[in-house]
């Protein structure tokens, strides 16, 4: 059975959630932080042998006084990010067991995950060596320019929005990572693809949202219900009773 790290990125600013308690990692649904929905989807698989959270050094006395037992209980490793995506991620990936074949990164912020989807994405890059989840773009799309003007009509024909997870074989992913130049992307596929390795899309969902304001929250809590109930680890799920 191949085995998978998980890389969590939660370090971002969270500039548009505009709520003055929480950046959008911690701020609560369904009971509990959003951060925690994302991570339960990994933690009660037997091929998952690492799960990384990677937050701000800023937020990480708070983090420690909100979380520290959730983190210990559930032996999950928190490590600091950076300034941007891409660093925070290279800060978990330095952290990476040698154990794990695969490294999937999947956003923090992204709590609305189904246990089937994981299955199919893991299988997928076990397949082709790297594999995320995507879903084609579906509206009319407008380039603008700073005034808020319209500058042209663009064609949406091949046109996907990239989502999370995303699954690449460990060894890809670090070389990717080691040679990508500076190069700030905004995902993880973006640099695989300038290290010249095929990345295969597999079909998301709409429900797969990632939240980034506070009406992403309010939908979130509607999409929750939609998903089937997760796999439970043995008589308790690891989560039980937590807040």
């Amino acid at each position: 059975m191949a085995k998978f790290a998980v890389v969590l990125p939660a370090a971002g600013k969270s500039s548009r959630f505009r709520d003055r308690h929480y950046k959008k990692p911690y701020a609560p649904l369904a009971g509990r932080a959003i951060w925690l929905h994302s991570a339960e989807r990994f933690l009660h698989r037997d091929d998952v042998v690492q799960l990384i959270l990677v937050i701000s050094p800023e937020d990480r006395a708070d983090f420690n006084f909100k979380f520290s037992s959730n983190v210990a209980i559930l032996g999950i490793e928190v490590v600091d990010g950076g300034a941007e995506r891409v660093d925070s991620v290279a800060a978990g990936l330095a952290r990476v067991k040698p154990e794990a074949d695969f490294i999937c990164v999947h956003d923090a912020a992204r709590p609305c995950l189904a246990d089937a989807w994981i299955d199919k994405i893991f299988q997928a890059a076990e397949k082709s060596g790297a594999a995320i989840f995507a879903i084609p773009v579906s509206g009319t799309l407008k380039r603008v320019d700073a005034d808020q003007k319209i500058q042209e009509t663009v064609s949406r024909k091949g046109l996907w929005e990239a989502q999370t997870p995303q699954v690449f074989r460990r060894q890809l992913l670090l070389d990717a990572y080691a040679k990508r130049k500076g190069l700030q992307a905004t995902d993880e596929a973006q640099i695989v693809e300038q290290f010249g390795h095929p990345v295969t899309i597999i079909p998301g969902s709409p429900i797969n949202l990632k939240i980034a304001t506070k009406e992403d929250q309010r939908l979130a809590e509607q999409a929750l219900k939609a998903l089937p109930k997760p796999k439970l680890a043995g008589p308790l799920h690891p989560f039980a009773g937590m807040e």
